[in-house]
């Protein structure tokens, strides 16, 4: 743990010295959340609308706002002003939500801490650096404006305890995470399915006593978080706050997934139309940012509702909810949330490309397990990392996000080539087939025996070069060429070469899914 304590201390330093960088509109949602919940009752937490950025996660993180207040008031009562702190942003407001930040990742640290700490001491260090040192965390949390180390924390202890047995415990901590964000929900039925075949499955009585005892602690936990706001006869409203679906179908900027395709093939088809004498109207609502408004209009194609992305999602999971069903192993968790998070993320309403966040974290404890994995995580890993760049798109802060993925690239190269050197790559096969030999999982070793060493293939090379060749594209030639007009286009082009990537990657999985051999 002392160890660990450096890492954080040294990204911690990092962390610090971009304080008075660039915030998005974010930091100034979780100032207002902060002031709400401060300076009102309970019962007008979720209908209060001073401020246009309303409170819209689950009641647990309004508690966890509502602790952090308490401080911000001792601190600078102005920031808890529910008026006068409209907007506020002076330097106490900024040093002090940056560093709770800062501190809310030692929930992190100590996630990473039990998923680690049975390992050796390579791949330890290898998985806190992948991180404790991510260069998303970063850009998301500590540029951009956000929680999702401290939320991440949450997942990884879950999983931990998921992976050592303790089922309930596991069941626990996820509940209590659902009560922090729901849109860690996507696992969801991938936690229902494994905790009720590997926990419940166990005979009559004693699984049916299992059931009633695991549900018993998850509606413990929701009647916490939620209780407060059944007895004031308001749940209908925090309901109608957590699910906005009136945001529509994509977010401003469109995160990378395969509704990306379908508004470009949608407002391909309806240019070519036009073209040929076809009289297609021109959808007068867009695409929304953030704010509740109609939903997202198509001008040829089917409208998306809700409930379609919910069944594509679920569609997409079944042959993992299938094995989970069928081979409950606590060694696979950790795979199979990450493959049900990147369903989430591609096939969603209205995803923010800040939730790759959510497979990609994760995916770093399965990277150290086989040379396949790490060819892997180190393809997705840049290709996710780049698709936040147009989140930081101030001048100043060009150089940092492309120093922290250089960094992390060069990294992430030299430790992959240290652990699956030919010489080391023996040892590596050895291991594993000893593990498969107990897990009977042969499908991660399938590369590691070629003795190859830590080399990525030709398709992730040219994907590689390809978005060297996008970022020159969106950051030089398009200004130089275009100046002011067209501004959407580089957006629009990151968007759907990183929607390539994703979807690349998330038939990867699948297919390690489909073909991992069965017990």
């Amino acid at each position: 743990m002392s160890d660990l304590l450096w890492f954080f201390a040294i990204s911690t330093c990092l962390k610090l010295l971009l304080i008075p960088s660039y915030h998005s509109t974010d930091f100034e949602v979780h100032r207002n959340w902060l002031a709400l919940t401060h300076s009102l009752p309970l019962s007008q937490w979720y209908f209060d609308e001073t401020s246009p950025w309303t409170l819209d996660y689950p009641p647990l993180f309004a508690y966890f706002e509502r602790f952090l207040s308490i401080f911000a008031y001792l601190i600078d009562p102005q920031i808890v002003d529910l008026q006068k702190g409209l907007n506020y942003t002076s330097n106490s407001v900024i040093f002090f939500q940056r560093i709770t930040v800062i501190l809310s990742d030692s929930c992190l640290l100590y996630g990473v801490y039990r998923l680690t700490k049975d390992l050796d001491s390579r791949k330890r260090i290898f998985i806190w650096v992948l991180v404790v040192w991510s260069p998303m965390l970063v850009i998301v949390d500590h540029l951009h404006f956000q929680y999702n180390g401290f939320l991440l924390g949450i997942l990884l202890i879950s999983l931990s305890f998921l992976e050592q047995g303790k089922d309930l415990v596991g069941g626990f901590f996820f509940a209590v995470l659902l009560c922090f964000k729901h849109l860690f929900a996507v696992a969801a039925p991938v936690y229902f399915v494994y905790l009720f075949r590997h926990y419940c499955w166990c005979g009559l009585v004693k699984g049916f006593r299992r059931l009633l005892v695991l549900g018993a602690v998850v509606v413990a936990v929701f009647a916490v978080a939620y209780g407060p706001f059944v007895y004031h006869g308001q749940i209908q409203q925090v309901l109608r706050r957590m699910f906005p679906f009136g945001r529509g179908l994509c977010h401003a900027y469109w995160a990378p997934n395969f509704w990306v395709f379908y508004i470009i093939l949608d407002k391909g088809l309806a240019f070519f139309l036009r073209k040929l004498g076809f009289a297609i109207q021109t959808p007068e609502a867009s695409f929304t940012g953030g704010l509740v408004g109609d939903s997202s209009p198509f001008a040829i194609l089917p409208q998306i509702t809700p409930l379609a992305t919910f069944a594509m999602v679920l569609l997409a999971l079944s042959p993992c909810l299938i094995k989970a069903w069928n081979y409950p192993q606590p060694g696979m968790i950790t795979r199979w949330v990450t493959y049900a998070y990147t369903c989430g993320f591609l096939f969603g309403w209205h995803v923010h490309e800040k939730a790759s966040l959510h497979f990609v974290i994760p995916l770093a404890f399965v990277a150290v397990q086989s040379l396949e994995n790490a060819r892997h995580y180190f393809w997705l890993s840049i290709v996710s990392c780049y698709s936040l760049f147009p989140l930081l798109f101030e001048a100043q802060e060009y150089p940092i996000k492309v120093l922290l993925l250089l960094l992390h690239s060069i990294i992430m190269w030299l430790a992959f080539s240290a652990q699956f050197t030919k010489g080391e790559e023996a040892k590596a096969a050895a291991r594993i087939k000893k593990k498969d030999e107990q897990l009977k999982l042969k499908g991660d070793s399938n590369r590691a025996d070629k003795k190859e060493g830590f080399v990525i293939g030709g398709v992730e090379k040219s994907y590689l070069v390809g978005l060297l060749v996008v970022e020159i594209w969106s950051q030089f030639l398009h200004p130089l060429i275009f100046g002011d007009k067209l501004p959407f286009v580089p957006l629009m082009l990151i968007s759907i070469y990183c929607g390539l990537g994703i979807m690349y990657s998330w038939i990867w999985q699948l297919r390690w899914i489909i073909r991992s051999p069965n017990l």
